[in-house]
């Protein structure tokens, strides 16, 4: 039986043991709790490397077997009924609906094929990254990078150097893309749910996420005229030439209403307030989430079901890079409980040098540290919870920040979506974008090759915004 399978259901029998368990003290925690989830990321980052068959073939055991190191000992020292209270909240109020989002998204997306043989000049590619910024904001970041990542992959399958593109393309369509609005990433939609009003972001981010962007492009386009031109790419023979030239255009139209339909859902989630719940083992769950959870997997069967099989072949869809995110993230969602517990005790937890660190001497808020905070923690931790913990620490009161501290609002909303892109596992759509090159056989950058990427790209703009937008 699959190991996190078995893992659930035994926790879950401890049901009725979870009306008595209290919510994790994080003051009380010592930092050695994180050493799970710390091994969750160096076996994402380092057996690859080290053992890229192993990890190939065993990844999922290596992530439960990280996720055991954490429940096991927790529920020792703190109890059964606490253990499987975070492992019930993990599971049904973060894990369950993040991927069931997902699955819809990349399904929906898998089933549209843009037609028409493309070709990867740098202009061609430009096009892409500059269409999927756009789109990122209003689609999500996960469903523009599911449906524009295959064609560009496509496109360039004449090309010997394909890496950047994919590097370029986490940049700005998987992340920067999606800063403008709560249906571009999971923190935005997060602050939304809190009284963030819906354009906020749009209009007090903009500046900084056309600068991102801009600058990116430009980067990105003399970048790939050089490998064009210098490496010998320019008339290379395409794999795909046009023997049988179709017009430019889109099978499997109707997941584009499927797609509205997604966003609709997730936007109806937040807008519908509903006093009706359930506890399912000791979480609370709404009505709202619920419908929105039960729509997206109607979507997703109803993508499978009217889709043509000529365009999940033509796609070469498979189910591969999602059974990855799955089983890596359910690893993350769960060690990750007391690292999260730890952040959110604020000044009085492990981490509350980093807490005290955003506040300056006269006790207003530092946007730049906050920046700063909010994105180095969504490098490596769920973006979703790091904006919240954050959000909570400048106040938690959506209406003062949207005004007295709209700069601090700010900060936080652009360091949780920008360095995202900072590793892999930033933001989901990362980590997918990467399983579907590799899959295509383009040879990606290790987790630290692609650090080295962002360090050397990313964090001078992110300080160059910082001088900028946030003194």
């Amino acid at each position: 039986m699959n190991p996190i399978r078995t893992l659930a259901l035994g926790l879950l029998c401890l049901a009725p043991a979870l009306a008595g368990a209290a919510e994790i003290d994080g003051s009380q925690l010592s930092v050695l709790w994180g050493v799970p989830f710390a091994g969750v990321l160096l076996s994402i980052a380092l057996l690859p490397l080290l053992a890229p068959l192993f990890w190939h073939h065993h990844f999922g055991k290596v992530t439960a077997a990280w996720a055991l190191a954490f429940l096991v000992p927790f529920a020792v020292v703190f109890g059964p009924g606490v253990a499987a209270a975070g492992f019930a909240h993990a599971l049904v109020a973060e894990y369950l609906p993040f991927v069931i989002l997902l699955t819809a998204l990349f399904t929906v997306a898998g089933g549209i094929y843009i037609r028409g043989n493309l070709h990867g000049s740098p202009a061609l590619n430009a096009g892409f990254l500059a269409v999927g910024a756009v789109l990122a904001s209003f689609m999500g970041t996960t469903g523009a990078s599911m449906l524009l990542i295959r064609p560009l992959i496509r496109a360039n399958d004449n090309r010997k150097h394909v890496a950047h593109v994919v590097v370029f393309f986490i940049f700005i369509v998987s992340n920067a893309g999606g800063s403008l609005t709560p249906l571009g990433d999971p923190p935005l939609f997060l602050g939304f749910l809190k009284g963030v009003d819906f354009f906020w972001t749009a209009a007090h981010v903009f500046p900084e996420t056309l600068f991102l962007i801009g600058v990116l492009l430009v980067l990105f386009y003399a970048l790939d005229s050089w490998y064009y031109r210098q490496a010998g790419e320019l008339g290379a023979a395409d794999p795909t030439p046009d023997s049988a030239p179709a017009a430019l255009g889109f099978d499997g139209k109707i997941n584009f209403v499927l797609l509205l339909a997604v966003v609709g859902l997730v936007l109806l989630s937040g807008i519908w307030k509903s006093p009706v719940e359930w506890v399912i083992a000791g979480t609370p769950l709404g009505l709202p989430g619920l419908v929105r959870d039960a729509g997206l997997i109607a979507v997703t069967v109803a993508s499978l079901a009217l889709t043509p099989r000529q365009v999940h072949a033509d796609n070469q869809f498979g189910w591969g890079p999602m059974q990855e995110v799955a089983k890596l993230f359910a690893g993350i969602f769960l060690t990750i409980i007391p690292v999260i517990a730890m952040l959110k005790a604020g000044v009085n937890g492990p981490f509350g040098a980093i807490v005290s660190a955003v506040t300056r001497p006269d006790g207003s808020p530092d946007p730049a540290m906050y920046f700063w905070a909010t994105g180095l923690l969504s490098s490596f931790l769920d973006n979703a919870p790091t904006y919240l913990v954050f959000f909570n620490t400048a106040g938690g009161d959506a209406a003062t920040l949207m005004t007295t501290h709209a700069a601090t609002l700010a900060a936080i909303s652009a360091g949780a979506v920008f360095m995202g892109a900072n590793t892999y596992i930033g933001n989901a759509p990362n980590l997918m974008v990467k399983a579907i090159a590799e899959d295509r056989g383009v040879k990606m950058p290790s987790f630290f090759g692609y650090m080295l990427w962002s360090c050397g790209i990313l964090v001078p703009l992110f300080v160059m915004m910082t001088f900028i937008w946030l003194q």
